[in-house]
């Protein structure tokens, strides 16, 4: 469990992660629009303002600069506010957008020079629909060319067009350096959307992956305890059965001793099944040691079995001892199995400081370990080892036996707390 813990936390984090980037790095007027709708209205209203409350040139002029410069405000929202909206996706729709401004912005420009104000409104749009090289050379157009038409219609003094001029110079760079700004803000807010994507994609890989490695590992370990517990005692179950109806004819004592301990072995099953179910302890740890509970199973066998137990016996982490405890079912089960009829069975449980020994010796007829296996069993054991630190190893050959040792780390104890 603890490795799926490991790989649900990066997922639980890259959740969190990516909403909160979702939640921040989204375009402002992707929210609303409004802040953009009140700009555009405020620079449009103040250089009406100015338009008309300058003194030259004459009235009906600023009036007419006033009208003409009116009519961006359906363009915008019939084109500018729309190609905003849309990020620029739509390339031709954004450029006519902005050349159409500049074509409404520069008849009253060069009819009265405070229209020039409205730059500030003009100027934005320029460098969130186009890009950076095309959104300067429009930019120059609106501050150069109006000062130009401006001081050719009009003819000021040459102290009049140079402030003009600088003032132009000035808001050029002005925009031009925001403008960049503006880009690069956008760039990387595309880079972080795509990014985010990218995360949302990982989380849902590492989700996906993570689900399917839990139900694997699942599986794997329901596997290794059905076949430790239900599948070996259905198999002494079905043995007995076999010799019981060898028995029944000639030695009825000896079958009913074999029903006696059919009887016990469908008990001892349905316990483990309930505690499996239950996802507890295995029965014969259920309130005993693991000596006990070895004990217990060399009891059940059928063969001589006898188990040794050296060192100091304490107890052990659960999964030690479980695992302690299914691999002395196996080895039993194996030999049961293979070692022959009435093979003498010898089991150790050996305590040491940093490691539990288990050791299950048959004197049966053994194996070749060199032959090809497709049983689960040995391979289970293995993997139950290893799950806990520990390893597992099988000796055996044809007519010598069979050993099968498994060592086991135990964590070390904690120092006796000195008396206060």
């Amino acid at each position: 469990m603890s490795d799926d813990l490991q790989v649900e936390e990066p997922s639980r984090r890259l959740t969190e992660f990516a909403a909160a980037a979702g939640a921040r790095d989204t375009h402002v007027w992707d929210r609303s629009f409004l802040p953009w709708d009140a700009y555009f209205a405020v620079v449009w209203l103040a250089t009406a303002v100015f338009v008309l409350g300058t003194d030259l040139p004459s009235l009906p002029y600023r009036i007419t600069a006033v009208a003409l410069m009116s009519l961006l405000i359906p363009w915008y929202l019939r084109a500018g506010r729309p190609a905003m909206l849309s990020d620029g996706a739509d390339e031709r729709q954004s450029l006519r957008y902005v050349v159409a401004s500049v074509v409404i912005f520069l008849p009253p420009a060069f009819l009265v020079g405070e229209t020039r104000l409205i730059t500030f409104a003009l100027a934005p749009p320029c460098f969130m629909l186009l890009p950076l090289r095309r959104a300067m050379v429009t930019m120059a157009v609106v501050n150069v060319v109006p000062v130009a038409g401006w001081a050719l219609i009009w003819r000021p003094g040459s102290q009049v067009v140079f402030f003009n001029s600088v003032f132009a110079v000035a808001t050029l760079a002005f925009s031009g350096f925001f403008g960049a700004w503006v880009i690069r803000i956008i760039e990387q807010s595309k880079e972080r959307a795509f990014l985010i994507g990218e995360l949302e994609h990982s989380r849902e890989e590492v989700a996906r992956l993570s689900a399917e490695r839990g139900a694997l590992t699942e599986r794997e370990r329901m596997s290794r305890e059905i076949h430790d517990t239900l599948a070996q005692g259905f198999t002494s179950v079905l043995m007995l059965v076999q010799a019981v109806q060898s028995e029944l004819d000639h030695d009825v004592p000896l079958a009913r001793r074999h029903l006696d301990l059919m009887e016990s072995t469908a008990r001892q099953n349905l316990a483990e099944a309930r505690a499996l179910v239950a996802g507890g302890a295995p029965a014969d740890l259920d309130g005993g040691s693991l000596p006990d509970a070895v004990r217990r199973l060399t009891a059940r066998h059928e063969s001589p079995a006898v188990l040794e137990v050296t060192g100091a016996v304490r107890e052990l982490p659960a999964p030690l001892e479980v695992v302690a405890l299914r691999s002395c079912q196996e080895a039993l089960s194996n030999a049961r199995k293979h070692a022959g009829p009435g093979a003498p069975v010898r089991l150790s449980l050996a305590y040491g400081e940093a490691e539990l020994t288990v050791s299950i010796r048959d004197e049966g007829d053994g194996f070749d370990l060199s032959a090809p296996r497709t049983g689960y069993g040995l391979a289970g054991l293995g993997a139950r080892a290893a799950e806990v630190g520990g390893t597992a190893e099988v000796r055996s050959a044809p007519g010598e036996g069979t050993t099968v040792g498994v060592h086991l780390p135990v964590p070390a104890a904690p120092p006796p707390r000195s008396p206060s």
